[in-house]
């Protein structure tokens, strides 16, 4: 089953003209409808479009600038989403078992918009107070509480729409710095990604390699503030959430932040550390990333002049197909946790010169 499994990996690999590191396609101006269904929707094919397709948009030239969205929005209050560490919907320390991990989400505090920029631009985990402040609020933002701006960007990517034949079901908007990170996921969501400030650095994997992020069981916990109800916040603490909530989660840790940690997670997840490795994208300004549902993906981020990263996606209902059906039947099959051993060391070598 183990060599099956990797066997998977390459073939799946090579079916979507992903040979290298580096090999997400890239396109210079927006593709047809036609062509994007043909190409990239029904292969779950990622896509780069360059920044053609947003030179239009209002946002490309006034969001960069470092007032414009602070005037814009400044008698606007919006959900800033604090942690410790910049790592929000991702695994951390169980607050009370030594040695064992929880789903931590992020303290969520309604702030005007001018004072969640400062706070953005000035956190950090070395800064004064030690959070990391975010702007991710993932329900609609941007037709929400950022609704006075979001007519700087079209409501819909039309090539997209066309394609996937409906309107997105939610358009956020995405605010940071380079300190927050977001751990591997995958979303069942077809994804339209555009950044209009900075970079965004995506590590990806299909999902035929499901099996090497090591999803497991999490009990969920919650960032709250060491002094509710104060205006001024010195501090978070994580609580576990009551009644417990279960969240699958993977567990593997992509940049550990030592020598130390890096040799503990090569030890306990293999399968990824030793496997084919992850596609990289970096998404600059302007740009487009189409990303298909249910694509495993490590994101990162570096500011631009203004000292954000400012980013729009579009999330269109992804299509529960056949293709849905093979992933829910390959997550179902329990494969070896051991190192690559020597009856599949040819098959490896075979997934290293496809990623060379």
């Amino acid at each position: 089953m183990e060599r099956a499994v990797r066997e998977l990996w390459a073939e799946s690999r090579d079916l979507l003209g992903l040979h290298s590191p580096e090999s997400v396609q890239r396109a210079d101006l927006p593709p047809t409808p036609l062509a994007f269904l043909r190409d990239h929707v029904s292969p779950g094919r990622p896509l780069l479009v360059s920044a053609a397709a947003t030179r239009h948009w209002p946002a490309a030239s006034l969001w960069p600038t470092e007032s414009y969205l602070t005037d814009a929005l400044r008698s606007t209050d919006v959900s800033l989403h604090l942690t410790p560490d910049g790592r929000a919907d991702a695994l951390a320390p169980h607050p009370r078992l030594p040695g064992a991990r929880c789903f931590a989400s992020a303290y969520v505090r309604r702030v005007d918009f001018p004072t969640a920029v400062r706070l953005i631009r000035g956190s950090g985990p070395a800064a004064a107070g030690g959070l990391v402040a975010y702007a991710q609020q993932q329900d609609d933002c941007l037709r929400g509480e950022y609704a006075a701006v979001a007519g700087d960007v079209d409501a819909h990517v039309p090539w997209a729409s066309e394609a996937l034949g409906c309107l997105p079901e939610a358009v956020n908007l995405w605010i940071g710095n380079s300190c927050s990170v977001t751990s591997f996921h995958k979303d069942h969501y077809d994804n339209v990604y555009a950044v209009l400030s900075g970079e965004k650095h995506f590590l990806l994997l299909p999902p035929t390699e499901h099996h090497r992020l090591y999803v497991r069981d999490y009990p969920a916990a919650r960032y709250v503030a060491e002094n509710e109800g104060e205006e001024e916040l010195t501090g978070l603490k994580l609580e576990m959430e009551e009644p417990e909530r279960i969240v699958p989660w993977s567990s593997v840790d992509p940049y550990p932040a030592s020598p130390e940690e890096m040799a503990a997670q090569v030890s306990s997840f293999p399968l990824y550390f030793e496997g084919p490795r992850p596609i990289r994208c970096t998404v600059r300004a302007g740009e487009m990333l189409y990303l298909p549902s249910m694509w495993f993906h490590h994101v990162s981020q570096s500011p631009g002049p203004n000292g954000l990263t400012i980013a729009v996606n579009y999330w269109y209902d992804m299509q529960f197909d056949i293709k849905y059906a093979y992933f829910n039947f390959l997550r179902s099959l329990e494969i070896s946790n051991s190192p690559l051993d020597n009856k599949d060391a040819a098959l490896e070598g075979d997934l290293e010169e496809k990623n060379d």
